[in-house]
C-alpha cells in the first residue's frame, strides 16, 4: 500500500485589509453588527491588478520554499478555485506555466467553499493509484470582484487569498480518507449567476454578483456539518477525543462553534482565523491550516478534522495526521 501525507504548506494574503469599519464608511453596518454574526473583523482584498493566478503563484512558491523542493519535482497541479483568472485556460495550468515545472497535468477543481478538500481528496487518489508522488494543491478565491458592496449581507463575509499544500507518496498513513457530498437542489440559496454557459434568455435577470439566503444557508450547513463529522469518525473508526485540531472552513464562527460543540470539543483545539481572513472560500481551510503550522499550534503526529461547506451545495471532510 502507498498513501500521501502533507510535507509542507504556504500561503498568500493581499497587503489591503480592509476592516468592519472601513466596510460602516460605505454601508449600513458596524464592526459590532459584524462580529456579533459572523466573528469577523477584517478581511483581505486583492488589488486592482491583482489575479486569482498571482495569488495561487506566490502560495504555491511558499509551500515548495517550505519543503525545500523545486518546481521540477512537482507531478501534478490541482487547483481549487471558483474564481479563476480565464474561463479556459484553467488556474492550474497558468500556474503550471509561472513556476515553470516541466509538462506535467494541471487542472481546476470547482466546489465553492468546499473546493480545498475536493482537491486534496483528487491529489490523495492520484497518489495512492501509484499515478503521481509529490503534488501540489492550491486553495484560492478572489471574491471581492464578485461582491456588491453596498450589500451588508454578503460584502462583509469574504476576503481574498490562497493557499497550498504539497501531498508526498508515504509507506505509511498522513491523510485517512474523505467523506464528499453534494445536493444541487439548495443551487439558488448560493450562487454567483453568471457564466458562458448560460442560457440567451432573459440573461440579466440577475445581476452578476454572489447571491446568498444567508439564514437558510446556516440552517442546512449546521446540520450537513454535524452529519458529517459524525460520518468520518464512524468511517475511520475514531473518536472525537482523538483529534488534536479542528480545522474548519473559516465562514461563521457561529458555524464553527457549532460543528466544535457537536464534537465536544472545545474551542482551545479548533484552528480560528476567520476574525482575520474572513471566508476565502476555497482557501479558507488550508490558510487556517498554514496558520496552525507556523503558529506552532500544530505539530508532526498531529490527527486533524477538516471540514467544509460550500455553495453548490458541497460539503466534504478529511481526516489525517499531519
Amino acid at each position: 500500500m502507498i498513501y500521501s501525507r502533507i510535507v509542507s504548506s504556504g500561503a498568500y494574503l493581499p497587503s489591503d485589509v480592509r476592516t468592519n469599519d472601513d466596510l460602516a464608511k460605505i454601508m449600513d453596518t458596524s464592526d459590532d453588527w459584524i462580529r456579533t454574526r459572523t466573528g469577523i473583523a477584517e478581511r483581505h482584498i486583492a488589488a486592482d491588478n491583482e489575479t486569482c493566478t498571482d495569488m495561487c503563484e506566490k502560495a504555491a512558491l511558499a509551500a515548495l520554499q517550505d519543503a525545500g523542493l523545486e518546481a521540477r519535482d512537482i507531478d501534478l497541479i490541482v487547483v481549487a478555485t471558483s474564481t479563476p483568472e480565464y474561463l479556459f485556460p484553467s488556474t492550474a495550468v497558468l500556474l503550471q506555466h509561472r513556476l515553470a515545472c516541466r509538462d506535467i497535468p494541471a487542472f481546476d477543481v470547482s466546489a465553492a467553499c468546499s473546493g480545498f478538500i475536493y482537491a486534496l481528496s483528487t491529489a490523495d487518489a492520484y497518489i495512492r493509484s501509484y499515478s503521481a508522488r509529490k503534488v501540489l494543491v492550491v486553495g484560492a478565491d478572489l471574491f471581492s470582484n464578485s461582491i456588491d458592496w453596498t450589500d451588508r449581507n454578503t460584502a462583509v463575509l469574504f476576503g481574498d487569498g490562497a493557499a497550498a499544500v504539497i501531498l508526498e507518496a508515504a509507506a505509511t498513513p498522513g491523510i485517512f480518507g474523505f467523506c464528499l457530498h453534494s445536493d444541487g437542489s439548495f443551487a439558488d440559496l448560493l450562487s454567483i449567476p453568471k457564466g458562458a454557459g448560460r442560457a440567451r434568455v432573459n440573461p440579466d435577470a440577475q445581476p452578476p454578483y454572489l447571491q446568498m439566503q444567508g439564514r437558510e444557508v446556516f440552517k442546512v450547513a449546521v446540520k450537513s456539518l454535524a452529519n458529517l463529522v459524525e460520518e468520518l469518525l464512524d468511517k475511520y473508526e475514531t473518536r472525537a477525543d482523538n483529534l488534536d485540531y479542528l480545522v474548519p472552513h473559516q465562514a461563521n464562527l457561529r458555524i464553527i462553534k457549532a460543528t466544535a460543540q457537536h464534537l465536544n470539543m472545545p474551542m482551545e483545539k479548533v484552528i480560528l482565523t476567520v476574525d482575520k481572513h474572513a471566508n476565502t472560500s476555497a482557501a479558507s481551510i488550508p490558510l487556517a491550516l498554514d496558520f496552525g503550522i507556523k503558529s506552532g499550534k500544530i505539530k508532526r503526529g498531529n490527527k486533524l478534522l477538516l471540514e467544509a461547506f460550500g455553495g453548490g451545495f458541497t460539503w466534504g471532510g478529511c481526516l489525517l495526521t499531519y
